[in-house]
């Protein structure tokens, strides 16, 4: 698998559909030590992932952990995605994503955050006012 930017972009966020896809973008992750993301088609809808696991080396700072936490929230709260989706500290689990390419915005969004940059995240879930 080829090496993977941080963050990574949403068109090169993994499809880690099916174990072997999984497994593979994972090993890249921890090869890499960077955050583990990808999406993955579940039936009709997807699921986002990211886990901090595979980069042992790198921490996330509270204020992005509460800001990724809150624009969870936000985007369970709108109904977009289940409730027991995920919100870290360390693995994020998004559940039912209504499209391929909404998941990979949220992936890239929840990427870049994780590696301190929150704009994609702002653009990606909105705060309301």
């Amino acid at each position: 698998m080829e090496p993977l930017p941080t963050p990574c972009p949403a068109d090169r966020i993994p499809d880690a559909t099916g174990m072997e896809a999984f497994e593979a973008a994972c090993q890249a992750a921890k090869d890499q030590r960077v955050v583990f993301i990808a999406v993955e088609h579940q039936g009709p809808r997807w699921m986002v992932k990211a886990d901090a696991l595979t980069a042992p080396q790198h921490t996330i700072d509270s204020a992005v952990y509460n800001a990724v936490r809150e624009a969870v929230i936000r985007i369970i709260r709108s109904k977009e995605i289940r409730p027991d989706s995920s919100a870290g500290p360390v693995c994020f689990d998004l559940h039912d994503v209504d499209s391929e390419v909404r998941a990979r915005e949220l992936a890239a969004a929840l990427h870049a955050a994780l590696y301190g940059d929150l704009e994609p995240l702002t653009r990606a879930v909105p705060p309301t006012t």
